[in-house]
C-alpha cells in the first residue's frame, strides 16, 4: 500500500517537534555546564567579568550544538515513535498495510536532510564562532600569546619575547621534525608594538628553549641590513607544540579543509586530525540516519507486550554506546593506528547495518 503524503507529513512533523524540543533542550544544559565552568576559570581573572564569560559561552555553543545533534535525532525518534506507538496511530497505519519501512521513511529524510543542513551550513557557523572562542580563550584565560599560521606562501609564527616584546617569524621550509626552517625572515617588536627590526636567515634550527638562527642579518628600522653572525632568539616552543598550534579543524569551514590539508601535506606537516574531521563530517547524513534506525528498534513495539521502559532504556543506552565506539575509534584514527576513512565512516556504517539488521529480524522474520 502507498502511504499518503499526508501521513508522510505528519510523521515527519510529529519526529521534527521532539527532535527540536531535545536538542533545545540539551543546548540549554550544556551552555550553563559551560558558563560554570568558565566561571570557575575566570575567578582568578579579576579582568574577566560576567559578560565576557556570556560572551565566551556563546560563541562555543555552535560548535557543542553540532555534537548533540546525533543525541537529539536518537531521543527524538525514540519519544516520537513511542507517542504514535502508544496512541495506536502506528498500529492502524500497520493494520491498514503500511511496512515499518515506509512509515520510517519520513523520519529518514528528515535526519539525513539536517545532517546536510548541518555540514553545509551550521558548519560555517561554528567554525567562525568557535575560532573566535578559541582566540578570546586563549588570550584571556590561558594567557596565550603564540599563533600559528600554515599558507602556500609558508609557516608564520607570532611568539612573546622576554618583557612583552614579540617576534614575528616566516618561513619558507619547514623539515618534518619541525626543528628546521628555512628561508627565514623574523619581524622583531618591541613591547609597544613598536617595529625594531628584520632578521633575514637561510636557516633557524630549533633547540631547547631558543631559535637558533644562523648566518643572520639584522636590519634596524629604517637602516640597511648587516650580518651579525648568530642569533639565538628565546621561545618556550616543542615540535609538539608547533604541531598542536595549527588551526584546529573545528575551527575550519567544512568547504575550506581540502585546501587546508593539502597546503599543510605540501608543507610536510601531519594532517591526520583535518582528514579524520573532513570525513566524520560527510558521514553525518548518515550516522543520523543511523540514530533513527536504532530507535525505531526500541520504540516501535506494541505497549501491550510490556517492557517498554526498559526498551527505551537500553536504546538510550546502546546510543551513548554509539557515542563512546565513535570517540575511541576516532582516537584511533588521530594516532594513526588505522586509516582515518575507517575510524571516520566505521561509526555511522556500524549504526545503519545494527538498525537494518534488528528492523529485519522483528519486523520481517
Amino acid at each position: 500500500m502507498l502511504i499518503s503524503p499526508l501521513f508522510c507529513g505528519y510523521i515527519a512533523r510529529h519526529f521534527g517537534v521532539w527532535l527540536l524540543s531535545f536538542f533545545l533542550g540539551l543546548a540549554a544544559v550544556i551552555f550553563i555546564a559551560d558558563v560554570v565552568e568558565l566561571l570557575r576559570r575566570a575567578a582568578s581573572k579579576p579582568d574577566v567579568g560576567l559578560a565576557t564569560v556570556l560572551h565566551l559561552a556563546l560563541l562555543k555553543l555552535p560548535q557543542t550544538a553540532q555534537t548533540l545533534m546525533p543525541f537529539a535525532v536518537l531521543f527524538g525518534a525514540i519519544m516520537a515513535f513511542w507517542r504514535l506507538t502508544r496512541s495506536n496511530e502506528l498500529i492502524v497505519a500497520r493494520a491498514a498495510g503500511i511496512s515499518v519501512w515506509q512509515f520510517l521513511a519520513p523520519a529518514l529524510v528528515v535526519a539525513v536532510g539536517l545532517g546536510i543542513v548541518k555540514v553545509a551550513l551550521l558548519n560555517q557557523l561554528a567554525a567562525v564562532t568557535f575560532a573566535r572562542y578559541e582566540v578570546l580563550e586563549g588570550r584571556l584565560l590561558r594567557g596565550q600569546v603564540e599563533q600559528m599560521i600554515v599558507s602556500p606562501a609558508g609557516l608564520w609564527l607570532r611568539q612573546a619575547g622576554a618583557e612583552g616584546a614579540t617576534a614575528i617569524i616566516h618561513a619558507d621550509q619547514v623539515s618534518r621534525d619541525l626543528r628546521s626552517l628555512g628561508g627565514v625572515m623574523i619581524l622583531r617588536y618591541d613591547p609597544q608594538g613598536r617595529f625594531l627590526s628584520r632578521v633575514d636567515s637561510a636557516t633557524a634550527t630549533l633547540s631547547d628553549g631558543a631559535w637558533i638562527v644562523e648566518p643572520a642579518f639584522e636590519a634596524p628600522n629604517g637602516q640597511p641590513s648587516k650580518p651579525i653572525g648568530r642569533l639565538v632568539l628565546p621561545t618556550d616552543l616543542t615540535p609538539d607544540r608547533i604541531q598542536e598550534s595549527f588551526a584546529r579543524p573545528e575551527t575550519m569551514s567544512f568547504w575550506a579543509l581540502p585546501d587546508f590539508i593539502s597546503v599543510l601535506e605540501n608543507a610536510g606537516f601531519s594532517a591526520t586530525r583535518h582528514r579524520l574531521y573532513l570525513h566524520s563530517q560527510l558521514a553525518v547524513p548518515i550516522l543520523l540516519g543511523a540514530m533513527v534506525l536504532i530507535a525505531a528498534t526500541f520504540s516501535l513495539r506494541p505497549a501491550r507486550r510490556g517492557g517498554v521502559g526498559a526498551r527505551i532504556g537500553l536504546g538510550v543506552i546502546i546510543g551513548f554506546g554509539f557515542y563512546l565506539m565513535n570517540d575511541l575509534v576516532q582516537a584511533l584514527g588521530k594516532s594513526a593506528s588505522i586509516p582515518v576513512e575507517l575510524a571516520a565512516w566505521t561509526p555511522a556504517a556500524i549504526g545503519c547495518l545494527f538498525g537494518l539488521a534488528t528492523l529485519l529480524y522483528l519486523e520481517d522474520g
